[in-house]
C-alpha cells in the first residue's frame, strides 16, 4: 500500500536506515589530532595578541606586587574614581594601594568599572572562559560598562579543548551551571548592519594578566 502522508515515507525512511546499516565509511579519520598548528609564540604573547585583534586590552604585570600600581595609574588616565569588586583578596590589594572600591550591593547598579577574575585564559582565541562558580556570579561578566579581568599566567591554556578539560578537572562532579568564553567587548551589528559596542555586555574589556611565577598572596 502506497504511504499516503509524507510523514509515513519519512517514517519508512527512518525505520529501513534503522534496519539496514552500513559500515561507516570514513573509517581513517583522525578526531584526536589538532587542527591547529602550534604557535610559535608563549602562550602569554598569544594570548595578547588575539585579545587585542579583537578590541581588548592588555596589561601584563611582572609580578602581583604591580597590579595595584598598574591599576592605579590607568584610573589615574581614565579618570575613574572608584571600582567595584567582591573578591576579598583582590580588596584587600586595592585597600593596601589606597585604591577606592565598592562591593555593597546597593552599589552594583550604579557601578561603571567592574573587577572580576576568571576561570581560564584561551591563547590561540584570545579569549577568557569565566562560570558561574566565580564569587563573582554571573552578573559581574555583563553589567559592567568597563570590565577589568584580573588573571594569572598559570591560567594560560593553548585552546578551548584544554580549558574544558581543565574546568572539568577543576570541579568534577559539580560544573558550574554557567560556563561562558569572552572574546573582546560586547558588540553587535543586528540593527540596520551598524556596529555598536556594549549592547549586551561590557563596552571596554581588560586583562591585567599577572606573571605568577614567583609567590604571590592574591
Amino acid at each position: 500500500m502506497e504511504e499516503s502522508t509524507s510523514r509515513e515515507k519519512i517514517l519508512k525512511n527512518v525505520r529501513n536506515a534503522l534496519m539496514n546499516k552500513h559500515e561507516n565509511p570514513f573509517q581513517s579519520i583522525e578526531f584526536e589530532s589538532d587542527i591547529y598548528h602550534n604557535a610559535d609564540d608563549s602562550l602569554d604573547i598569544n594570548f595578547a595578541k588575539a585579545f587585542t585583534e579583537a578590541d581588548g586590552q592588555f596589561v601584563y604585570c611582572e609580578a602581583p606586587a604591580d597590579f595595584p600600581s598598574n591599576l592605579k595609574f590607568l584610573m589615574e588616565q581614565r579618570g575613574w574614581k572608584e571600582v567595584f569588586c567582591l573578591d576579598k583578596s583582590i580588596q584587600y590589594a586595592l585597600e593596601n594601594a589606597k585604591i577606592t572600591f565598592k562591593s555593597a550591593e546597593e552599589d552594583f547598579l550604579k557601578m561603571k568599572v567592574g573587577i572580576t577574575r576568571c576561570e581560564f585564559l584561551i591563547s590561540r582565541l584570545g579569549s577568557i572562559m569565566v562560570s558561574s562558580k566565580q564569587c563573582e556570579g554571573r552578573r559581574m561578566n555583563a553589567f559592567p560598562e568597563i570590565q577589568i579581568v584580573f588573571a594569572f599566567s598559570s591560567q594560560l591554556v593553548p585552546d578551548l579543548k584544554d580549558a574544558l578539560k581543565e574546568i572539568q578537572k577543576k570541579y568534577q562532579d559539580q560544573l558550574p551551571s554557567m560556563i561562558s568564553v569572552i572574546t573582546g567587548p560586547s558588540r553587535t551589528a543586528d540593527i540596520e548592519k551598524t556596529l555598536v559596542m556594549g549592547a549586551h555586555g561590557p563596552k571596554e574589556l581588560f586583562v591585567f594578566l599577572i606573571d605568577d611565577t614567583v609567590d604571590t598572596n592574591y
